[in-house]
């Protein structure tokens, strides 16, 4: 059975999608969300499953393994927001916390779900400490917020892909444009269990 850890839940639209997309058969194992609102609502949805609360402080070694891990912390790098970019103190600096998780229970797939706004904020690397150290634009750092997410992954051996998705592309009556990553252990990439089967049984003629 597919497992799947929520982090930054919310209302938990970014988990109902995965295993949608992915494997409807799917079970959540544990949530991640410290509001109030968000907090009741996954007791409601996933009765009995653990919320993980405060993600700074969860020692993941501890924690159940799962098989995605997927997550989405943006709220300062939105156009909306304070765009104050990806650093440490910052909301969206939470995804150091995702990193740990990631890099301590090896997932077989990483969804990283964020605002288009997240290809053009600012990011905080220990490449780059202070802007201007890296690169030769005046103007500053040339590390994206979208930029670190994808670095840190390959520096854990994990390969990624990524695609911005429109709701109107999906029949919404609006734009509300997101940035999807999707990483994997290099060399082994994610497989729709339904589909390797269907391309199993069409290698032995039985379709």
């Amino acid at each position: 059975m597919t497992t799947v850890g929520s982090l930054f839940t919310g209302y938990g639209g970014l988990d109902m999608a995965v295993r949608m997309a992915l494997d409807p058969a799917a079970q959540v194992a544990w949530t991640s969300d410290v509001e109030p609102g968000p907090c009741r609502l996954a007791e409601v949805r996933w009765p009995g499953v653990p919320n993980l609360g405060d993600i700074t402080q969860v020692d993941w070694s501890i924690v159940e393994p799962v098989d995605i891990i997927c997550g989405s912390p943006c709220q300062d790098l939105s156009l909306a927001g304070r765009r104050a970019g990806m650093a440490s103190g910052t909301r969206s600096g939470l995804w150091e916390s995702m990193f740990e998780a990631i890099k301590t229970m090896r997932p077989r797939l990483v969804v990283w779900e964020n605002v288009r706004g997240a290809l053009t904020s600012g990011a905080f690397s220990l490449v780059e400490s202070e802007k201007g150290l890296l690169g030769d634009r005046a103007d500053g750092s040339l590390l994206r917020a979208a930029g670190r997410v994808v670095g840190d992954l390959a520096g854990l051996g994990y390969d990624s892909q990524w695609c911005t998705i429109r709701a109107s592309d999906v029949g919404a009556p609006h734009q509300r444009e997101r940035l999807f990553v999707t990483s994997h252990p290099a060399g082994e990439p994610w497989q729709l269990r339904g589909l390797a089967d269907a391309g199993e049984a069409a290698g032995r003629g039985t379709l």
